[in-house]
């Protein structure tokens, strides 16, 4: 008998759009050990309250192991979505403990908000440029995004209204606090014409805030789900407070609509990880953590002003950057003429990587920026990392590369 020729299987007709991420695929040559990498979206480790976890686990298991390893609710463990509640609360964002979904990290959130309002074709508003994993879930559900202008004051919702007649989209979505990747903030007159067109024209908004509490300068604005809306659904985690490996997460809003988002999370996963959440509700019970937030504050505020030096000294005239006031991202665009894709591959040369602006695009794609991330480095190596670059760009300014052909998602894996 001849040998079978096997015929591949069919694959869904959305993994035509799908495409790798680029910060997932930049950061497997870029987080080589003899790389100063400002890459990743990473908090810093030598912060995790890494004794304080292991004890919590401890206290779970040796207490109540046989609950915390066993299956759990869809919603989450009652205690954790109690204290959720009452800190957003006290944020001033009036939550019942039944408008709390606990969720397996903020990403899950968008996806599963994705599900209950997408259909293939219906149209998401995103900011333009937007955080790339957010893309890649509406992606997954055949969303037609259109992009929406920004500047240093977050999305331009002065163009939302026209946007919304024009395209009726099912969801809007952006990141209010320190933007991934631009580190900007929405400001307080755009949240409240925000809530108020949300109402007005019955569009769903996902107000996406992983950095809100990593504020170091100046003082908090109020969420947007704290304006009155009902369509308002709103995500965080503890990802960037205490540690992204426990991957706890919520979404919270009306009650509603938290409900259908519980439906497909029972589909999805059936409830996230029981041990986690009980420790992480026992951590917060003993943890000061308020006491941990001022620390984190204080040496992310650090590092951000130490790159923003850095940046000042090493970096040649026609650079420019967004000085944040909190998160975890410098934005910076290159000199006229440069491109960020081009350079990737020289600054790793020079041992120091960044992620190429043009991944966080959706349209009016820019290839001339770069995200730097600056809390995963100490201000030693932040000046050290920004003396390379500014020599890469130095250098490209007086003989500028060829811009590469390509996007950053199809950026080659380097050997």
């Amino acid at each position: 008998m001849k040998p079978l020729v096997s015929v591949a299987p069919r694959l869904a007709r959305r993994m035509e759009m799908m495409q790798p991420s680029a910060v997932r695929e930049i950061l497997k040559v870029a987080e080589r050990p003899d790389v100063l990498s400002f890459a990743g979206g990473l908090p810093a480790p030598e912060l995790f309250p890494v004794e304080e976890i292991a004890a919590a686990h401890a206290e779970v298991l040796r207490s109540e192991g046989a609950y915390a390893l066993q299956y759990s609710t869809t919603e989450g463990y009652g205690p954790l979505r109690d204290w959720i509640s009452a800190h957003l609360t006290r944020q001033g964002i009036a939550t019942k403990t039944n408008q709390v979904l606990i969720t397996s990290g903020s990403q899950q959130g968008i996806d599963l908000v994705a599900r209950i309002f997408v259909d293939p074709g219906d149209v998401v508003l995103v900011e333009n440029p937007t955080y790339l994993a957010a893309l890649q879930a509406f992606a997954a559900y055949e969303a037609k995004l259109v992009p929406v202008p920004s500047d240093d004051d977050g999305m331009q919702v002065e163009h939302l209204e026209e946007l919304i007649l024009t395209h009726r989209p099912k969801l809007i979505y952006l990141v209010t606090n320190f933007q991934n990747p631009k580190g900007t903030s929405l400001s307080m007159s755009r949240r409240r014409m925000l809530a108020h067109l949300a109402d007005k024209h019955g569009v769903a908004v996902l107000e996406d805030d992983p950095y809100g509490e990593l504020i170091f300068r100046g003082e908090p604005l109020p969420a947007v789900a704290a304006l009155g809306s009902s369509n308002v659904l709103r995500i965080s985690t503890f990802s960037k407070t205490l540690a992204p490996g426990l991957r706890i997460g919520w979404l919270s809003g009306d009650e509603a609509l938290v409900r259908k988002v519980t439906i497909v999370k029972q589909a999805a996963d059936l409830h996230t990880a029981t041990l986690a959440q009980r420790a992480t509700a026992t951590l917060l019970r003993d943890f000061d953590l308020d006491a941990h937030m001022a620390r984190l504050r204080s040496v992310y505020g650090q590092r951000a002003a130490t790159m923003i030096s850095a940046l000042r000294t090493y970096m040649p005239a026609g650079t420019s950057w967004v000085d944040p006031s909190g998160g975890m991202f410098v934005w910076m665009q290159l000199p006229h003429g440069l491109d960020a894709e081009a350079l990737f591959h020289q600054a790793l040369a020079k041992q120091v990587a960044f992620v190429p602006g043009s991944a966080f695009f959706v349209d009016d794609i820019r290839r001339d920026f770069v995200r730097l991330n600056f809390s995963n480095r100490p201000p030693e190596l932040i000046k050290e990392g920004m003396k390379r670059l500014g020599e890469v760009v130095h250098a490209a300014v007086l003989s500028p590369p060829p811009p590469m052909p390509r996007r950053a998602e199809t950026i080659p894996p380097l050997r």
